[in-house]
């Protein structure tokens, strides 16, 4: 008899199912009340109920769990010194889209071998996200896969639907049922609508394939998220300007839709050029201080040090604190951005009526 089925499957192997890993990994009352205050306030910023400015900062991608803690308790002050003028998440992006090949994150791939051990990655990511959490620091992430929010969402504050996966039925219908604020970025051309029409999507009851806590398949209904916003990350060329900041905010008011943008400093928008990200940045203040009032929020690719490196297939001749995926800028850096921010939005609210 001739095979029809599993002809290019080299094999399968069984995972474990979220609500063991949950079990194993579990959240304490101080990681619920961070994840559940900072969605809280990040919804009330997207819906202009707080005036302060969303801050995503963090590495392009995370491979060092040492690295990434000692990131967390340095953002960990400024969140706190800051808390004033802005609302700082730390960006922790374990799932790497990949247009050919490369490296596809911490979860698929943990030790950095092509082992592919999904099922260590999903621990370190849980084990991590938790860490983070128990300091206070809120975090954000980039949602891949649709069953890996299974494993992780209850621990995530703000996620993100790629500028690749904007235009996805199988990545609108998760948004819809994610439960916290998503962020659709324009597509990599620097088309708009698929992320204006993602959000009119998510916004809506959804009824897809997937899987529930004990890891069985199932018809997944969700009720709609209505705390989707744009991630303007630029195209072909930048699109965080005022022309397009305007033509973004016309097009979501036309669909009755939160007129709230988010502003990635990297990316096109930076050129990418890490470096660059700070211009944009200011640019974005300057829009600010005039009055616009639809931007909302900014994303820093951020690290330990500035820059990235190649990775030769050994992690221990990595450089401590450097991406191996984007470059980003390093923690002076961030951190003199950060502070600028602060005192720019200080002189904002300072301004006489």
């Amino acid at each position: 008899m001739i095979a029809t089925d599993d002809t290019r499957i080299q094999g399968y192997k069984t995972m474990i199912p979220p609500r063991h890993l949950k079990q194993e990994l579990q959240t304490s009352q101080q990681v619920r009340d961070t994840v559940a205050e900072a969605r809280h306030t990040i919804e009330n910023i997207v819906h202009n109920k707080d005036n302060r400015l969303l801050v995503i900062s963090g590495p392009c991608s995370i491979h060092d769990e040492e690295a990434a803690l000692d990131y967390a308790e340095r953002l960990k002050d400024l969140h706190d010194r800051f808390a004033d003028t802005m609302y700082i998440v730390m960006r922790v992006y374990f799932e790497k889209p990949r247009s050919t090949g490369g490296w596809k994150g911490l979860i698929n791939d943990p030790h950095l071998d092509d082992s592919c051990d999904m099922e260590t990655g999903l621990h370190k990511a849980r084990r991590l996200l938790l860490k983070i959490n128990e300091m206070g620091v809120p975090v954000a992430t980039e949602f891949l896969d649709p069953i890996t929010p299974q494993y992780i969402a209850d621990l995530v504050s703000w996620a993100a639907i790629g500028a690749r996966t904007t235009e996805s039925q199988t990545h609108r219908q998760m948004a819809s049922g994610l439960s916290m604020p998503v962020g659709f970025k324009n597509n990599p051309d620097g088309n708009l609508s698929t992320a204006v029409n993602a959000m009119v999507a998510a916004q809506e009851p959804q009824s897809f394939l997937g899987i529930d806590q004990e890891g069985s398949i199932c018809n997944v209904h969700t009720k709609g998220n209505s705390a989707g916003h744009v991630v303007l990350r630029g195209g072909q060329r930048p699109n965080y300007d005022p022309i397009h900041v305007e033509e973004a905010r016309s097009s979501l008011e036309e669909k009755g839709l939160p007129r709230s943008i988010v502003v990635d400093c990297s990316h096109a928008n930076s050129c990418k050029k890490h470096e660059a990200q700070g211009t944009v940045l200011k640019h974005v203040l300057d829009q600010i201080y005039c009055g616009s009032g639809s931007l909302i929020g900014i994303m820093l690719e951020s690290n330990i040090r500035e820059g990235k490196q190649k990775f030769s297939g050994d992690p221990s001749e990595l450089e401590y604190g450097v991406s191996i995926t984007d470059a980003c800028i390093g923690w002076e850096t961030t951190e003199s951005l950060l502070q600028y921010t602060h005192e720019r939005l200080e002189s904002l609210v300072a301004q006489p009526a």
